[in-house]
């Protein structure tokens, strides 16, 4: 099993920062997918980004430029770093972990990043 701890979030100003934090544990693999994906109210859940145990990453076109993501391969923690954001960014934040050669997929509980305008 593998477990999924996220951190950050809040309340921000647009034009405002946040960084979040996602660190697994447990039985984790090597080769694996971490990101964010975000919800917000009345929407589907949307992929933000994820990157590859090799340092690929997959941005969604409405956040790159704006948010970054990285990663900490011994401690398999991912930060995300969102700069400039706007209001259409508020929604619930998901960590997400997968492994490259199972269909294994954990979420984690989700952090809630609102925006004021």
């Amino acid at each position: 099993q593998v477990q999924l701890v996220e951190s950050g979030g809040g309340l921000v100003q647009a034009g405002g920062s946040l960084r979040l934090s996602c660190a697994a544990s447990g039985s984790t693999v090597t080769f694996n997918t971490m990101g964010w994906y975000r919800q917000a109210p009345g929407k589907q859940r949307e992929l933000v980004v994820i990157i590859s145990s090799g340092g690929t990453t997959n941005y969604t076109d409405s956040v790159r430029g704006r948010f970054t993501i990285s990663r900490d391969y011994p401690e398999n923690t991912v930060y995300l770093q969102m700069n400039s954001l706007k209001p259409e960014d508020t929604a619930v934040y998901y960590c997400r972990y997968s492994e490259t050669y199972s269909t294994y997929i954990v979420w984690g509980r989700g952090t809630q990043v609102t925006v004021s305008s």
